[in-house]
């Protein structure tokens, strides 16, 4: 088996929903990731032998694997193949591992992994009639942006409550405050300003073109905790609700690709090698806590420990979410998490949220000449994902 390594990493800045973004379509955004990854690193497209993207929703414009046509839309050759792949949330942190997969098992060379979310343009939809014309009936409208929709009945109903009431379950279970969730939030938000004022990103991003940002829309300098305090709780009834908007992420589009080859496969020095990874399951209305046992999997298969952990990137579903990790990692600083802001400030576009902090964790070991990085994301339904890079 050779290694596997990330020779780079782009994404676009994350717009809010209806914001700047909201009038590109998704597969334009996932062309713009992977036309700039091979004008950045001057690889011949033709070299890359498999485009792995993920994409959480595609019920529209990304739709019949936008990773195919994102690629012509790019201008590769037709030799280079497409495969898009959904796992919610972590999606392109998916295609990040099935493209190392790839490589590490000598089926590939150079993989182009990455992921992209128009939760902006995701249709509304209803379900088709099993009958060519229904004589009487009406039809529901399902939001495909986010959550569930069209759900099994053969299901636990407590499994499929929202995410946001699992975001609340998780806080009451746990203990977690609304004060300091909202203090969690803050700390996103003014260490992405900060990160951006000081040109952390400028190496990671690209612009989208006739939509240009001059960062992540999503980033409020003037929030505090006090500003929070006067939001109200959006996921319970009885008044002792602590999840709300301003400690959740938001709704999101934006694009990321992330550049995976074997050790010489790419005229240039790798950002960071991809020492493991691990997948972890829980009931589904827990899921904001799969990601500690994910992280706790991929460290024992790189052979590392918590006390060899020099960042985290975790992303920021909720602050409850982000918080209970924490919790279940006691061995973190809690310093080493998410050092430029997550995604209570960034943003969540669905699929491209992985390649984000993937890419951002290897950029920073880089920037630090070495080290080893955990990236880790929780997912609906009950699964969470991680991975360690070393440098």
């Amino acid at each position: 088996m050779t290694a596997s390594f990330v020779y780079d990493a782009v994404r676009t800045p994350f717009g809010r929903a209806g914001g700047a973004l909201s009038g590109v379509r998704p597969d334009d955004l996932a062309a713009v990731v992977m036309r700039s990854i091979v004008e950045r690193t001057s690889l011949d497209p033709a070299r890359i032998d498999d485009v792995i993207f993920g994409d959480a929703n595609q019920a529209g414009e990304d739709n019949r694997n936008v990773a195919r046509m994102s690629a012509l839309l790019a201008g590769f050759p037709t030799t280079v193949t497409g495969a898009t792949v959904n796992r919610l949330c972590a999606s392109s942190l998916e295609a990040v591992i099935q493209g190392s997969r790839a490589v590490e098992a000598g089926d590939a060379d150079i993989v182009l992994a990455g992921g992209v979310e128009s939760m902006s343009r995701a249709p509304f939809i209803v379900e088709k009639s099993a009958k060519g014309w229904p004589a009487v009936g009406n039809q529901t409208m399902w939001n495909t942006s986010i959550g569930w929709r069209m759900v099994n009945p053969k299901l636990p109903k407590h499994w499929t409550i929202s995410n946001g009431e699992s975001a609340e379950k998780i806080a009451r279970e746990w203990g977690i405050t609304r004060d300091a969730q909202d203090e969690f939030a803050v700390r996103s938000h003014t260490l992405a300003a900060r990160a951006w004022a000081d040109g952390i990103y400028e190496a990671e991003t690209v612009q989208v073109p006739g939509a240009e940002l001059s960062r992540d829309e999503g980033i409020r300098d003037d929030t505090s905790v006090e500003k929070l305090a006067g939001l109200r709780a959006l996921f319970a009834d009885d008044g002792a609700g602590s999840v709300t908007a301003g400690n959740s992420s938001p709704i999101n589009d934006g694009a990321s690709a992330v550049l995976i080859g074997a050790e010489g496969a790419v005229d240039a020095e790798p950002l960071a090698r991809i020492a493991s990874r691990a997948v972890h399951g829980v009931d589904p209305d827990v899921f904001p806590i799969a990601p500690i046992e994910a992280a706790n999997k991929a460290l024992a298969r790189a052979g590392r420990t918590w006390a060899d952990v020099d960042l985290v990137e975790l992303n920021e579903a909720f602050a409850s979410q982000s918080l209970a990790c924490l919790a279940g990692w006691p061995d973190l600083d809690p310093a080493k998490l998410n050092i430029h802001g997550g995604a209570l400030a960034i943003g969540h576009p669905l699929g491209a949220s992985g390649g984000r902090i993937v890419g951002h964790a290897a950029h920073e070991l880089a920037r630090r000449g070495g080290g080893v990085a955990v990236a880790a994301i929780c997912i609906g339904v009950g699964q969470g994902l991680a991975v360690v890079l070393e440098r």
